[in-house]
Protein backbone atom coordinates (compact mmCIF):
# COMPACT_ATOMS: atom_id res chain seq x y z
CA UNK A 1 0.00 0.00 0.00
CA UNK A 2 1.13 3.50 -1.22
CA UNK A 3 1.68 6.34 1.55
CA UNK A 4 -1.58 8.53 -0.22
CA UNK A 5 -3.81 4.80 0.12
CA UNK A 6 -3.35 4.81 3.60
CA UNK A 7 -3.56 8.58 4.86
CA UNK A 8 -6.77 8.27 2.32
CA UNK A 9 -7.80 5.53 4.78
CA UNK A 10 -6.88 7.06 7.80
CA UNK A 11 -8.93 10.16 6.53
CA UNK A 12 -12.16 8.61 5.77
CA UNK A 13 -11.71 6.46 9.27
CA UNK A 14 -11.44 9.78 11.31
CA UNK A 15 -14.41 10.90 8.85
CA UNK A 16 -16.32 7.80 9.91
CA UNK A 17 -16.03 8.16 14.02
CA UNK A 18 -15.92 12.12 13.62
CA UNK A 19 -19.67 10.87 12.35
CA UNK A 20 -20.39 8.82 14.69
CA UNK A 21 -19.07 11.14 17.68
CA UNK A 22 -21.64 14.00 16.19
CA UNK A 23 -24.78 11.54 15.99
CA UNK A 24 -23.71 10.36 19.74
CA UNK A 25 -23.44 14.37 20.68
CA UNK A 26 -26.81 15.40 18.82
CA UNK A 27 -28.28 12.06 20.40
CA UNK A 28 -27.24 13.28 24.08
CA UNK A 29 -28.61 16.83 23.32
CA UNK A 30 -31.73 15.39 22.20
CA UNK A 31 -32.14 13.55 25.45
CA UNK A 32 -31.23 16.58 27.59
CA UNK A 33 -33.58 18.40 25.58
CA UNK A 34 -36.48 15.95 26.15
CA UNK A 35 -35.77 14.32 29.12
CA UNK A 36 -37.98 15.24 30.98
CA UNK A 37 -40.94 14.62 28.19
CA UNK A 38 -40.22 11.53 27.60
CA UNK A 39 -40.03 10.40 31.37
CA UNK A 40 -43.41 11.77 31.60
CA UNK A 41 -44.34 9.96 28.91
CA UNK A 42 -43.44 7.16 30.26
CA UNK A 43 -44.82 7.73 33.49
CA UNK A 44 -47.99 8.53 31.99
CA UNK A 45 -48.47 5.36 29.99
CA UNK A 46 -47.77 2.93 32.98
CA UNK A 47 -49.82 5.31 35.54
CA UNK A 48 -52.70 4.54 32.14
CA UNK A 49 -51.89 1.05 32.05
CA UNK A 50 -52.66 -0.02 35.96
CA UNK A 51 -55.49 2.24 35.84
CA UNK A 52 -56.87 0.27 33.29
CA UNK A 53 -55.91 -2.73 34.97
CA UNK A 54 -57.58 -1.59 38.68
CA UNK A 55 -60.69 -0.26 36.43
CA UNK A 56 -61.43 -3.28 34.71
CA UNK A 57 -60.75 -5.41 38.01
CA UNK A 58 -63.30 -2.99 39.72
CA UNK A 59 -65.61 -3.92 37.11
CA UNK A 60 -65.31 -7.11 36.84
CA UNK A 61 -65.77 -7.49 40.96
CA UNK A 62 -68.81 -5.37 40.22
CA UNK A 63 -70.22 -7.50 37.44
CA UNK A 64 -70.01 -10.78 39.52
CA UNK A 65 -71.82 -8.79 42.68
CA UNK A 66 -74.74 -7.95 40.62
CA UNK A 67 -74.71 -11.76 38.95
CA UNK A 68 -75.09 -12.78 42.70
CA UNK A 69 -77.81 -10.38 43.97
CA UNK A 70 -79.55 -11.20 40.70
CA UNK A 71 -79.80 -14.97 41.30
CA UNK A 72 -80.33 -14.37 45.19
CA UNK A 73 -83.72 -12.43 43.54
CA UNK A 74 -84.23 -15.27 41.22
CA UNK A 75 -84.48 -17.32 44.35
CA UNK A 76 -86.59 -15.17 46.97
CA UNK A 77 -88.08 -12.36 44.48
CA UNK A 78 -88.50 -10.67 48.23
CA UNK A 79 -84.97 -10.38 49.12
CA UNK A 80 -85.11 -6.49 50.14
CA UNK A 81 -81.39 -6.62 50.83
CA UNK A 82 -80.24 -8.01 46.99
CA UNK A 83 -82.75 -5.67 45.60
CA UNK A 84 -80.91 -2.69 46.96
CA UNK A 85 -77.35 -4.32 45.99
CA UNK A 86 -78.51 -5.27 42.60
CA UNK A 87 -79.85 -1.16 42.28
CA UNK A 88 -76.49 -0.27 43.98
CA UNK A 89 -74.23 -2.48 41.35
CA UNK A 90 -76.61 -2.53 38.19
CA UNK A 91 -79.05 0.19 38.06
CA UNK A 92 -80.45 -1.06 34.30
CA UNK A 93 -80.19 -4.90 35.55
CA UNK A 94 -82.52 -3.60 39.07
CA UNK A 95 -84.57 -1.81 36.78
CA UNK A 96 -84.99 -5.37 33.97
CA UNK A 97 -85.54 -7.08 37.41
CA UNK A 98 -88.18 -4.56 38.78
CA UNK A 99 -90.14 -4.56 35.05
CA UNK A 100 -90.60 -8.08 34.99
CA UNK A 101 -91.96 -8.69 38.82
CA UNK A 102 -94.29 -5.58 37.83
CA UNK A 103 -95.36 -7.13 34.82
CA UNK A 104 -95.80 -10.89 36.42
CA UNK A 105 -97.87 -9.52 39.11
CA UNK A 106 -99.48 -6.49 37.33
CA UNK A 107 -98.53 -3.76 39.43
CA UNK A 108 -99.58 -0.82 37.66
CA UNK A 109 -97.49 1.43 40.04
CA UNK A 110 -94.50 -0.54 40.10
CA UNK A 111 -94.17 -0.04 36.08
CA UNK A 112 -95.45 3.59 36.63
CA UNK A 113 -92.14 3.83 38.80
CA UNK A 114 -89.57 3.07 36.03
CA UNK A 115 -91.21 5.55 33.78
CA UNK A 116 -87.82 7.30 33.40
CA UNK A 117 -85.94 4.34 33.81
CA UNK A 118 -82.08 4.73 31.70
CA UNK A 119 -82.35 1.11 30.78
CA UNK A 120 -83.63 1.54 27.32
CA UNK A 121 -86.04 -1.38 26.47
CA UNK A 122 -87.13 -1.53 29.71
CA UNK A 123 -87.98 2.54 28.98
CA UNK A 124 -89.68 1.12 25.47
CA UNK A 125 -91.72 -1.49 27.77
CA UNK A 126 -92.86 0.84 30.31
CA UNK A 127 -94.31 3.49 27.38
CA UNK A 128 -95.98 0.66 25.74
CA UNK A 129 -97.41 -1.06 29.03
CA UNK A 130 -98.92 2.51 30.36
CA UNK A 131 -100.18 3.14 26.78
CA UNK A 132 -103.82 2.28 27.52
CA UNK A 133 -105.91 4.09 25.04
CA UNK A 134 -106.27 4.50 21.48
CA UNK A 135 -104.18 8.11 21.35
CA UNK A 136 -101.27 6.83 23.76
CA UNK A 137 -101.32 3.73 21.89
CA UNK A 138 -100.80 6.49 18.37
CA UNK A 139 -98.25 7.95 20.48
CA UNK A 140 -96.34 5.13 21.37
CA UNK A 141 -96.26 3.86 18.26
CA UNK A 142 -95.12 6.52 16.45
CA UNK A 143 -92.07 6.22 18.21
CA UNK A 144 -89.01 5.58 15.95
CA UNK A 145 -87.19 2.89 18.08
CA UNK A 146 -90.60 1.50 19.23
CA UNK A 147 -90.36 -2.11 19.74
CA UNK A 148 -94.28 -3.49 19.77
CA UNK A 149 -95.02 -0.32 17.37
CA UNK A 150 -97.25 -2.82 14.94
CA UNK A 151 -98.77 -4.52 18.08
CA UNK A 152 -99.82 -1.36 19.67
CA UNK A 153 -101.18 0.02 16.17
CA UNK A 154 -103.19 -3.03 15.90
CA UNK A 155 -104.51 -2.40 19.57
CA UNK A 156 -105.21 1.02 19.10
CA UNK A 157 -107.68 0.10 15.87
CA UNK A 158 -109.16 -2.75 17.31
CA UNK A 159 -110.20 -0.87 20.80
CA UNK A 160 -111.37 2.22 17.73
CA UNK A 161 -113.41 -0.81 16.55
CA UNK A 162 -114.83 -1.35 19.76
CA UNK A 163 -115.92 2.30 19.59
CA UNK A 164 -117.43 1.51 16.18
CA UNK A 165 -114.53 4.63 14.81
CA UNK A 166 -114.17 1.94 11.22
CA UNK A 167 -112.34 5.11 9.60
CA UNK A 168 -110.01 5.35 12.01
CA UNK A 169 -109.58 1.72 12.93
CA UNK A 170 -108.63 1.19 9.38
CA UNK A 171 -106.34 4.49 8.93
CA UNK A 172 -104.49 2.51 12.00
CA UNK A 173 -104.25 -0.54 10.53
CA UNK A 174 -103.01 0.49 7.17
CA UNK A 175 -100.15 1.62 9.07
CA UNK A 176 -98.65 -1.41 10.42
CA UNK A 177 -95.74 -2.52 8.04
CA UNK A 178 -96.22 -5.07 5.45
CA UNK A 179 -93.83 -7.08 6.24
CA UNK A 180 -95.19 -7.54 9.97
CA UNK A 181 -95.61 -10.60 11.53
CA UNK A 182 -99.00 -8.82 12.41
CA UNK A 183 -99.51 -9.19 8.52
CA UNK A 184 -102.08 -12.14 8.20
CA UNK A 185 -103.85 -10.68 11.50
CA UNK A 186 -103.97 -6.89 9.88
CA UNK A 187 -105.94 -8.97 6.64
CA UNK A 188 -108.20 -10.95 8.88
CA UNK A 189 -109.24 -7.42 10.69
CA UNK A 190 -109.13 -5.25 7.38
CA UNK A 191 -111.54 -8.16 5.37
CA UNK A 192 -113.76 -9.73 8.50
CA UNK A 193 -113.87 -7.27 10.97
CA UNK A 194 -114.17 -3.42 9.82
CA UNK A 195 -115.89 -2.99 6.31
Amino acid sequence: MSLKENINMVKEELNSEEKFFEKAVMTERFIKKYKKIMIGSVVVVVVLVAANIVYNANESSKIAAANAAFSALQKDASNAGALSELKALSPNLHDVWVFSQAVANKDIEAIKSLKNTKALIVGDLVAYELSTDPSSLENYASKQDAIFRDLALVQGAVMLFNENKIEEARYKLSKVSKDSSLGKLVEALMHYGIK
